[in-house]
């Protein structure tokens, strides 16, 4: 016969447990919806005083829809993880350097029905993580206030003495307002005009990036660069597909080196030979990296404004993605003027199959094929 005292204690226990259990969930259910911390102490703000700081960079990470691929040897990567991990290195690797990392992240729940705040800021100065904070990504509009915020929290303020960066990376960016960029937000749209908008913002002092980096597919189109353009440089883009092998960073881990003399273009040009070389040895696929020289490639992009612009308001009207193709501008002969190749340094290798892998060169611009 079974002892009652025993089966007292068991039912006693039991409950004890659910409330340490819940308590326990509860504490972690609140940090996580805490505003993160802030993590300098007296030591670094002393050395803060002693080291310039010579660059200003951020970057925008995108994280919320489908980022998992496969290497050669099957392992699993998820691209915005693999490029959150290189941004940091950048961040250690540049002590003369302030960057500011914004890491938008898939929603997720507590215990299913809580939700938790899907936006991670990072900010770096000297080498060191000063500041690690979880915020609330924007649900509705396209804009950056929420980062924007955090950025003027934060910065340095004599910006005018450093050289510039932003860094994109995600999917294709819509250059008419689409919805669906978002996989918890998928009514909410965005397209190029809100990154710009968001660009305007992060340039309050009317100066412009020194150097803009896009890794998306499909970022060198006319419309696009000429509208980024208002707002950086220098741009390093791709006009053609990327299938989520971001650009290589290894460039950026030793500004005071690479960068000793403030010669941005040059820089560029070297940034986009390695992300190129990386990406060739990597893919088997269809590899463009295009540096345009903002400011000489406006000949070329008022030239086209009108032809390209009459297609974009076509392509708009169109209810079916599917049928939208792009194609190399110099695949169209209205776009083949003599300031094409005005301002553009391009690094092209075809696809080693399909139809494209005859193609031997690119003209640097893509467009809609009609």
């Amino acid at each position: 016969m079974r002892d009652p005292s025993k089966r007292l204690v068991k039912s006693a226990l039991w409950p004890m447990i659910f409330v340490r259990f819940g308590c326990a969930a509860l504490v972690i259910f609140l940090s996580s919806c805490s505003g993160g911390q802030t993590v300098l102490n007296e030591s670094q703000k002393i050395e803060e005083d002693t080291i310039a700081i010579r660059y200003s960079i951020i970057f925008i990470i995108h994280g919320d829809n489908d980022y998992l691929y496969h290497d050669t040897s099957d392992n699993k990567f998820y691209a915005d993880e693999e490029t959150l991990a290189e941004a940091k290195r950048v961040a250690e690797e540049n002590p003369q350097a302030e960057v500011f990392i914004f890491h938008k992240k898939p929603a997720s729940h507590f215990l299913f029905f809580f939700p938790l705040k899907d936006g991670e800021f990072y900010y770096y100065r000297n080498g060191l993580l000063r500041a690690n904070e979880l915020y609330w990504r924007d649900q509705e509009q396209s804009n950056f206030n929420l980062e924007l915020e955090l950025y003027r929290r934060f910065r340095i303020k004599n910006e005018r003495e450093m050289v510039r960066m932003f860094l994109y990376f995600g999917h294709e960016i819509p250059e008419f307002a689409k919805a669906g960029y978002d996989a918890s937000y998928p009514d909410r749209t965005f397209a190029v005009q809100d990154l710009a908008s968001g660009l305007k913002e992060f340039t309050t002092d009317s100066r412009r990036f020194d150097l803009l980096l896009l890794s998306t597919c499909y970022g060198g189109t006319p419309y696009t660069i000429g509208m980024l353009g208002n707002y950086a440089q220098t741009i390093i883009a791709s006009p053609d597909n990327l299938h989520l092998s971001y650009f290589d960073l290894k460039s950026l881990e030793s500004l005071d080196i690479s960068l000793k003399h403030g010669e941005v273009p040059a820089f560029a040009n070297k940034f986009a030979q390695q992300i190129f070389d990386k990406l060739t040895k990597d893919i088997q696929t269809v590899v463009s990296v295009v540096v345009y020289d903002v400011d000489s490639v406006q000949e070329y992009l008022h030239s086209v404004y009108s032809i390209y612009e009459h297609s974009l308001n076509t392509l708009s009207m169109q209810i079916s993605s599917a049928v939208i193709e792009y194609c190399d501008c110099a695949d169209i002969p209205a776009y083949i003027i003599p300031t094409m190749n005005t301002g553009v340094n391009v690094f092209y290798r075809s696809a080693r199959f399909g139809r494209s892998k005859h193609k031997l060169n690119h003209s640097g611009w893509e467009c809609w094929k009609e």
